[in-house]
């Protein structure tokens, strides 16, 4: 899909009402760079009214709002996403400002390479990070779209929680976890007005993917952020669960429940091919 198409566009292409970017309040966490500065950039030129930007570097939340100002109001607002007060506040600040919230994108993650040797404290960062954010933030912004009757939930995972990641189990467990907890809110809220998507890209050109291919992620390319920004506007135009950056994903999935044992012996062919990336990735991290 083209940079070109907005969502009123696609709405009116598809012939669904479909979710519109324009004169809705948004917020995205980990916008200072990668995945979510493509997401408020775009959602700036889709004619948001407010882009709340988050992240915990400040002089990328400053610099995301100083691209997008002159296109909306932003307001930057640092947040550490693995605390729960951080987060209340963070929404506490953005309806106390504006009123509600239309699109939380709850986007921010990191990586850990390694295996069940990795470090307690390791996992438990992570674990934050990747999965209890999303936590916090539906607890603290579900409560005022129930009462309204609307909004939507744009949860970052990654194509590691549909498949697996080579060389990182703190990965797959954590992007497994915010699928599963995604797909529990969507069931549990999807009649009362709140939708719900996940994001689950292969390899992105992000600070997390710098100075490498992307490793087993990169092998059907790296993708730029401003794409797959492009194929979340897609979905929420559409109001699609799952948001497929790269469309691959879905047959592979697809041979993953169809075989799981044949698929399982895919995957460590593959681990046997990597290995050694990720293996010095472990220790680059040490």
């Amino acid at each position: 899909m083209s940079g070109s198409t907005s969502s009123l566009q696609l709405s009116e292409k598809i012939g669904i009402p479909g979710m519109l970017i324009k004169d809705k309040v948004v917020v995205v966490t980990g916008g200072a760079s990668g995945i979510g500065k493509a997401l408020c950039e775009r959602f700036a030129r889709e004619g948001a009214r407010v882009v709340v930007v988050s992240d915990i570097d400040q002089s990328g939340i400053d610099a995301t709002v100083g691209d997008i100002a002159a296109q909306t109001t932003a307001l930057g607002i640092r947040c550490n996403v693995g605390d729960e007060n951080e987060v209340t506040d963070l929404v506490r600040q953005t309806l106390d400002q504006f009123g509600h919230i239309d699109l939380f994108c709850s986007n921010a993650g990191i990586f850990t390479a390694g295996g069940e040797t990795v470090p307690t404290d390791d996992w438990q960062k992570i674990w934050d990070i990747n999965v209890m954010a999303h936590i916090f933030a539906a607890r603290t912004v579900l409560p005022s779209m129930l009462e309204r009757g609307e909004g939507y939930l744009l949860n970052t995972s990654s194509a590691a929680g549909l498949l697996s990641q080579v060389g990182s189990a703190p990965y797959s467990v954590t992007k497994h976890a915010a699928i599963g907890f995604a797909e529990w809110l969507s069931i549990t809220y999807g009649t009362r007005g709140i939708n719900v998507s996940v994001l689950c890209p292969q390899a992105v050109r992000t600070n997390m993917t710098a100075g490498g291919d992307g490793g087993v992620a990169g092998l059907d390319g790296m993708l730029e952020p401003d794409k797959l920004a492009d194929t979340v506007i897609e979905t929420l135009g559409e109001e699609r669960f799952l948001v497929l950056p790269h469309p691959e994903v879905l047959t592979y999935m697809r041979r993953k429940t169809d075989d799981y044992d044949r698929w399982l012996g895919g995957m460590r062919r593959l681990h046997e091919r990597f290995a050694e990336v990720y293996k010095n990735r472990e220790q680059s991290s040490d």
